[in-house]
C-alpha cells in the first residue's frame, strides 16, 4: 500500500485556514494521521484541529505589508471570528481572548511592560500554489494589492495584540474540517513561538508586543484579595476556637480568645515542618508512575510522579510504628490551635517565597489568572503557574501530600483522643464512619492522582496564597471539623442509622468516581472506542461537549456525588450543633459559586455551543431540582 506523501513536517510553522471563514493564520504542524490524511496543528491561541492538506498553505505563498490604523469608510468587519481576533469596541467578554491571543504571540519584554504597542495592520493574500506562481507572483500580487486598496471591503483587521490574521477568497478544494480534538488532550494550551518569515522580499510579521497578562479578577479582584487576606485566617481560628468549646453552639460567638502566646509552640512547628519533609521525601522516591501534565502555552508538557498511593501507604505504616512506639497522637488533638497557627506560618512563608520567585520567572511560566499587576491580588491568586525546584513541582506537592494525608492523620488522632477522652475501648461508630469515609475520599484521590492534572488548579491557576493556605491550612484544619467535634460530642448510632448513613456515602462515591473518571478519559483521549457511544457537541475551539452518560443527567455530576458525601460525613454527628454540619454547608457554597463560574466561562469560551448544550442539559447538579 502506497504511503500518502507528507507535505509538512512535525514543528513546521504554516499558515492554517481557520474553521468557516476565509481566514489564514500561523499554525504549527503537531502531527500526520496517515490513515485520515489529516495534519494536527496548533493555534496560537491553544486551539487544535485537524486540517486537511489543502487548508494549509506555506508561510512564502502569502505577502505583507503594513496598512494604516485608520479604518475606510468601505472597509466591515469579518463575519467569522477566530478566538485570536477582536474588535476595537470590545466588550469585558471579549478581552479574556485578546489577552489569550496577546500571550500565545511570545511575550519577550519585561514583565512590569503592560502597556500595548502600536500594532501593524497586515494585509495578506495567497500565492497561486504553482512553482511557476511562487517564483515570479510576488509583484503580481502587490500591484494586484494596490489597486485593490479603496475597493476591497473585506480586509482583515489585527487587533491591538498584533496577531496576523489571512483572509482569502472562496477555495474550491475547500473540505470540510475535523473539530475532533487531539486524542493525548482536549484542553491544550497555546504554543509560543517566535514571529515567522513570510516572504524573503517582504516585511516581516511583528512578534507580539509585551502585554498584560491579566484575566477578569474573580473573588472580588483586587479588593477582595485584601478581604480573603484577613477573613480566611479569621475564619479558620473562629473554627478551630469554637470546635473546642464545652457548648458550640453559635450563641456562644464569639469565642473567648486566647492569651498570644497560647498560639504558640515550638514543638508544634517542628512537628508540622517535620511531616512536611517527610511527605517530600516520599514525593521524590523513584517509585510509581511519571506521568504527564496538560501542554502549557509554550507546548511543553510537565512531569509529575504520580505515587500518591504509595505515599499514603507508607505514611500509615509510619504512624502505626509510631503508635507502636508509645507515641502519643493525642497531641494532635490538645495541640490543635498550636498546629493550625503552625502551619499557617509555613503557609505565609512559603506565598511569600513563591511570589517572590515568580517576579523572575519568563512570562510564559506566569498564571493568566494571577498577573493583574497589583501585588495583593497577584500574592493572593498565585503570579507563576508552575513554580519547581528543579523537578520538584512545589503546587502538585501541596495538593495531594501534607495537606491531604494529614487529613487522615488527624482523624486518627482524633479518634484515639475520643476513646482516651470518653474511657472508651474502640472508637465509637459515629469517629468510625467519619474516619472511614473520609479514608476513602483522600485514599481515592490518591489512587486517582493523575486525574488533578487536568483540573483548573493544575492547569489554570497559580500557586501562591490561595493553594498555599487551602492545601495546608484550610483542608486539614477545618475538614477534621466533624472527627474533632466526636472526641468531646459523642454522638450514638444504630446499626440502621450506620447502614443508612454507609448507604448514601457509597452511593455518593459511585457518582463521584464514575462521572470523574468518565470526565478524565475522555479529556485525555476522546478517541477511545471505549468512550464512542457518548455524544457530543462540537465547539468553534475545536474542543467537545459531552451530552450522555454521566454528563447528559446533570452539568456537574461529580457535584452531586461530592454533595451526598459531603451529607454523610455530616450526618453521624447529629443535630445537636450547627458546627459539625460547617463542611456541608460550605459545600454547598463553594458549589453554587463553582457552578456560577463555570457557567460564565463556558458561555464566554463555547458561545452558542454552550447555550446549545444548557437546553440539552437541564439541571445544573441535582436532577429535577437544581
Amino acid at each position: 500500500m502506497k504511503m500518502p506523501t507528507v507535505r509538512y513536517q512535525n514543528g513546521d510553522m504554516v499558515m492554517g485556514r481557520w474553521p468557516g471563514s476565509n481566514l489564514y493564520y500561523e499554525v504549527k504542524v503537531l502531527d500526520f494521521d496517515a490513515k485520515s490524511s489529516l495534519y494536527t496543528v496548533i493555534y496560537k491561541d491553544g486551539t487544535e484541529l485537524e486540517l486537511k492538506e489543502q487548508d494549509m498553505k506555506n508561510a512564502s505563498g502569502f505577502q505583507t505589508r503594513s496598512r494604516s490604523r485608520s479604518r475606510s469608510p468601505g472597509r466591515r468587519r469579518s463575519q467569522s471570528r477566530s478566538p485570536a481576533r477582536t474588535t476595537r469596541r470590545s466588550s469585558s467578554r471579549m478581552a479574556a481572548a485578546v489577552t489569550t491571543a496577546a500571550i500565545t504571540d511570545g511575550v519577550t519584554s519585561s514583565r512590569k511592560d503592560t502597556r500595548l504597542k502600536d500594532s501593524l495592520e497586515i494585509r495578506l493574500s495567497p500565492l497561486p500554489q504553482t512553482k511557476a506562481a511562487e517564483n515570479n507572483g510576488n509583484n503580481k500580487h502587490e500591484k494586484k494589492e494596490e489597486k485593490q486598496k479603496d475597493e476591497n471591503n473585506t480586509a482583515n483587521t489585527v487587533n491591538e495584540k498584533s496577531e496576523a490574521a489571512v483572509e482569502v477568497g472562496p477555495d474550491k478544494t475547500q473540505g470540510r474540517y475535523n473539530l475532533r480534538r487531539r486524542k493525548d488532550d482536549g484542553d491544550a494550551k497555546p504554543v509560543e513561538t517566535k514571529p515567522k518569515q513570510l516572504g524573503e522580499k517582504d516585511a516581516k510579521l511583528a512578534a507580539a508586543p509585551a502585554a498584560s497578562l491579566a484575566t477578569p479578577l474573580d473573588f472580588g479582584g483586587k479588593i477582595g484579595a485584601y478581604f480573603w487576606l484577613l477573613f480566611l485566617p479569621a475564619w479558620v481560628l473562629f473554627l478551630v476556637l469554637q470546635v473546642n468549646l464545652e457548648d458550640p453552639s453559635l450563641t456562644n460567638f464569639p469565642p473567648p480568645l486566647p492569651a498570644l502566646e497560647a498560639f504558640w509552640d515550638a514543638q508544634a512547628l517542628g512537628f508540622v515542618i517535620l511531616w512536611i519533609l517527610f511527605q517530600a521525601l516520599l514525593y521524590i522516591l523513584p517509585v510509581g508512575k511519571l506521568s504527564e501534565g496538560v501542554p502549557l502555552r509554550s507546548g511543553k508538557k510537565l512531569k509529575y510522579r504520580t505515587n500518591g498511593f504509595c505515599a499514603v501507604a507508607v505514611s500509615s505504616l509510619a504512624v502505626a510504628a509510631a503508635v507502636h512506639q508509645g507515641v502519643d497522637l493525642t497531641y494532635i488533638h490538645s495541640h490543635f490551635l498550636q498546629l493550625t497557627a503552625a502551619s499557617f506560618l509555613v503557609a505565609v512563608l512559603l506565598s511569600v517565597y513563591l511570589y517572590v520567585r515568580s517576579q523572575y520567572a519568563a512570562g510564559e511560566q506566569l498564571a493568566l489568572g494571577g498577573s493583574s499587576g497589583n501585588v495583593a491580588y497577584d500574592f493572593f491568586k498565585g503570579h507563576e503557574l508552575n513554580p519547581r525546584i528543579k523537578e520538584f513541582d512545589l503546587k502538585f506537592f501541596c495538593e495531594m501530600r501534607p495537606g491531604l494525608i494529614g487529613w487522615c492523620l488527624i482523624n486518627f488522632a482524633m479518634a484515639l483522643a475520643e476513646m482516651k477522652q470518653q474511657g472508651l475501648d474502640a472508637p465509637s461508630y459515629s469517629m468510625i464512619l467519619v474516619n472511614l469515609f473520609q479514608l476513602l475520599y483522600v485514599v481515592d484521590g490518591l489512587w486517582n492522582e493523575e486525574a488533578i492534572l487536568t483540573t483548573m488548579d493544575l492547569m489554570h491557576d497559580g500557586f501562591g496564597f490561595m493553594l498555599a493556605f487551602g492545601d495546608l491550612v484550610w483542608v486539614p484544619f477545618t475538614y477534621t471539623l466533624q472527627a474533632y467535634y466526636l472526641v468531646s460530642h459523642p454522638n450514638h448510632l444504630s446499626l440502621p442509622a450506620v447502614a443508612a448513613i454507609v448507604t448514601l456515602k457509597l452511593v455518593g462515591f459511585y457518582i463521584f468516581r464514575k462521572s470523574n473518571s468518565e470526565k478524565n478519559a475522555f479529556r485525555r483521549n476522546p478517541s477511545d472506542p471505549k468512550l464512542s457511544h457518548l455524544q457530543i457537541i462540537p465547539t468553534a475551539t475545536g474542543k467537545s461537549l459531552l451530552v450522555s452518560g454521566w454528563w447528559g443527567v446533570v452539568r456537574h455530576p461529580n457535584y452531586l456525588g461530592d454533595l451526598l458525601m459531603a451529607l454523610a460525613w455530616s450526618l453521624p454527628c447529629g443535630f445537636s450543633h450547627l458546627l459539625p454540619w460547617y463542611y456541608m454547608i460550605y459545600f454547598i457554597i463553594l458549589l453554587v459559586h463553582r457552578d456560577a463560574r463555570d457557567m460564565s466561562e463556558c458561555r464566554r469560551k463555547y458561545g452558542s455551543a454552550w447555550d446549545e448544550y444548557c437546553r440539552t442539559v437541564r439541571y445544573r447538579i441535582i436532577p429535577r431540582v437544581y
